[in-house]
């Protein structure tokens, strides 16, 4: 108790640092609960292609060209391949813009592959699709708010009836945000976005925007890619270093400029901290001085700084984690009718925010605090 009177001997100082504390964690909760959603996105990517390869349209690999069907065939020859996925998928919403995060998509597949997938869901309701199951779609977690359906429901996707089947469990990942169907029906989907004068003349039953290539045991999925690249014509192989080696580039622009600017509202407010130390020290002069003449040591007074330093800092770590975690909330609430979810408050982003600030408070505090040891007894309670 006596330390928080000491702390608060000043108190509209100490609530205006603390305040200073607070600002910076807000911003570091904030900032570093979005770097945490997205590189919770990246993990979940990394670990979906960490055994496999992905194909595309030549030179648009990532831009979901048509692919021929044909092409499945061309690479199934390739020594080294197991089986192939064909896929098609398109936005949800084709008005949809440019977002922060995953958008709402439809996918489907011809399962080819299953039985070599390693990437497997787990269904919180209902069962997964077949390839008989024409006009039936399984929903990513947050789907089911968007829809407000359930298992045995009809969902309308692009003027269509789609009955429900299963329900995802969360994966905090991008499966969330994933209509799954069949291939025939996402076929159909696709080409709605195509236009009108390419549409009449693709065939829809032979079209793809990827493929999932599945290696056979004891294969490299890098030498496999490069080896699809060299023998098949027309298609992009990508193998798991490419899709890592893409992402930890952006991921490292992202987290420096997203931590960067929680760094330096962190920094101003241990500033704000070294100087409501150094003047509370000037303050009670003649206190460490009489503490030092009936027997006080040099640790005894650094100690009692540095835990009142230490405590401002607690205090605005707490706060700032407690305000950036209802600043994350609202914004995913009022983000939620557009689908978004661009923050994730995780446990060690929480208490990493809060030591973070309680070493900020005790590095800010321990050039006053060893200021106030070096202090001499006679000069200190001579002090006005």
């Amino acid at each position: 108790m006596q330390v928080l009177r000491n702390v608060f001997r000043r108190r509209l100082r100490v609530i205006l640092t603390i305040s200073g504390i607070t600002i910076g964690v807000l911003a570091l909760v904030v900032m570093g609960g979005m770097a945490e959603k997205m590189g919770l996105l990246v993990d979940g990517g990394t670990k979906y292609y960490s055994d496999k390869v992905v194909v595309g349209a030549d030179g648009t690999l990532y831009s979901g060209s048509p692919l021929s069907l044909s092409k499945a065939d061309d690479i199934r020859q390739v020594p080294g391949v197991a089986e192939v996925t064909s896929g098609i998928g398109g936005l949800l919403d084709p008005d949809t813009t440019m977002s922060f995060g995953m958008p709402p998509m439809f996918d489907g597949s011809d399962m080819r592959g299953e039985a070599f997938e390693s990437f497997e869901f787990e269904y919180a309701k209902g069962r997964a699709l077949t390839t008989d199951d024409l006009g039936c779609v399984v929903l990513g977690s947050d789907m089911v708010k968007k829809f407000a359906a359930g298992v045995g429901d009809t969902v309308t996707i692009r003027g269509e009836q789609f009955t429900v089947l299963g329900i995802l469990e969360p994966t905090l990942t991008a499966p969330d945000t994933q209509v799954y169907m069949t291939l025939p029906d996402a076929q159909r989907l696709f080409v709605q976005d195509l236009p009108e004068m390419v549409r009449g003349q693709v065939d829809q039953n032979d079209l793809a925007n990827s493929m999932t290539v599945y290696p056979t045991p004891g294969t490299d999925p890098e030498a496999l890619a490069a080896r699809i690249n060299e023998t098949v014509a027309g298609v992009e192989a990508m193998g798991p270093s490419a899709f890592q080696d893409q992402i930890a580039g952006f991921m490292g622009i992202f987290n420096a400029i997203i931590y960067g600017i929680a760094i330096i509202a962190l920094f101003v407010g241990g500033l704000s901290v070294i100087n409501t130390m150094t003047m509370s020290v000037n303050e009670r002069t003649r206190e460490i001085g009489v503490r030092k003449a009936i027997g006080a040591s040099d640790r005894h007074i650094v100690g009692q700084f540095l835990t009142e330093s230490g405590i401002i800092g607690l205090i605005g770590g707490v706060s700032g984690l407690f305000l950036g975690w209802v600043a994350a909330t609202v914004a995913d609430k009022l983000l939620e009718s557009r689908n978004l979810d661009l923050f994730l408050i995780s446990p060690r982003l929480a208490i990493g925010s809060v030591l973070f600030a309680i070493c900020l408070g005790l590095v800010s505090g321990l050039y006053p605090s060893l200021h106030a040891a070096r202090l001499q007894p006679v000069l200190a309670l001579r002090y006005e």
